[in-house]
């Protein structure tokens, strides 16, 4: 697909650009925001599976407007965690690190001088295989993880949203967040496309069971394919659902036409230039793949 074709068919990929964010999930974490008014009071964030880096932005962004509006609070502090290396961004304490290592929850920590944070948001998720069972189960390991990190870094009463796939297992997935906290709500941002199975999960006033101590002696937890069936009475768990974002807002799975406007080209016809990403990955965990692609390996290795 062409840059121009994608930026016709994908008008949150387009805005991300044009409006300087690196990726088009910005979008996803600002209308959350604008729903549940997230980030109104918190001074302490953590960004899980950070890169690229466009919910980092975001946090940098609302929690700078909220110190002006408020200068006598304290200073905001944001840490992003990702296993890949990240271009820096202002105001963002970046760690490459292992969400399931109990030292990048102490740096966590050490990065806030011994206190906790307010929120912590997790937009990650795996290489999807496009096996929707498989997808969703390796999601899910991935969310346990960020939640098990959570309970190590984050304050009573404080706020823990991540991304889910809702699959036939969902419900499992909802009744351990209600472990931990008392109002859960399942979202889904008007900017996440409505073919796409991807979901977000809003946990607030985090409040632990009583005699509970964090550790990482089992950050995934590996369950019986049909552990969910026996869920009953109280333990089945039906989340609230809600649509965030302007309904006459920017529909995701539209296409919408090129702005033309300003740019022509030697005769005069008017023509579309499409912008580069804001921020080009680092080091990305498909570059190896690719070479070998180019290099005509895949290929070699089925005629051998």
């Amino acid at each position: 697909m062409g840059k121009s074709s994608k930026d016709k068919r994908d008008i949150y990929y387009r805005l991300a650009k044009e409006q300087g964010w690196r990726a088009r999930s910005a979008f996803k974490l600002l209308q959350l925001d604008e729903e549940f008014d997230l980030l109104q009071g918190v001074h302490r964030a953590v960004d899980l599976c950070a890169a690229p880096g466009s919910w980092s932005q975001v946090l940098s962004k609302r929690l700078a407007e909220n110190h002006a509006n408020h200068p006598q609070e304290e200073e905001p502090k944001i840490v992003a965690v990702d296993l890949q290396a990240m271009a820096p961004l202002e105001g963002v304490i970046q760690l490459q690190g292992d969400i399931t290592k109990v030292s990048t929850a102490e740096q966590i920590i050490s990065y806030f001088e011994g206190q906790l944070a307010d929120i912590v948001v997790c937009d990650g998720a795996p290489d999807v295989t496009g096996l929707h069972d498989m997808d969703e189960y390796i999601q899910a390991q991935l969310l346990l993880a960020a939640l098990n990190i959570t309970t190590h870094v984050l304050r009573p009463g404080g706020t823990f949203v991540a991304k889910i796939f809702r699959g036939r297992d969902i419900s499992l997935l909802y009744a351990q967040m209600k472990i931990f906290f008392p109002k859960v709500t399942c979202c889904k941002p008007r900017s996440s496309r409505n073919s796409s199975i991807e979901a977000f999960i809003v946990c607030q006033n985090y409040a632990p069971p009583e005699g509970y101590v964090p550790n990482m002696s089992n950050p995934l937890l590996d369950l019986q394919y049909n552990d969910s069936n026996e869920l009953e009475g109280p333990n089945r768990v039906i989340m609230p659902f809600i649509a965030c974002g302007d309904l006459s807002g920017f529909d995701s799975d539209r296409t919408y036409p090129l702005n033309m406007s300003g740019n022509r080209d030697s005769e005069g016809t008017k023509t579309y230039k499409s912008l580069d990403p804001v921020q080009a990955p680092i080091s990305a965990p498909y570059k190896t793949a690719i070479e070998l692609k180019r290099s005509n390996f895949y290929q070699k290795l089925r005629q051998g």
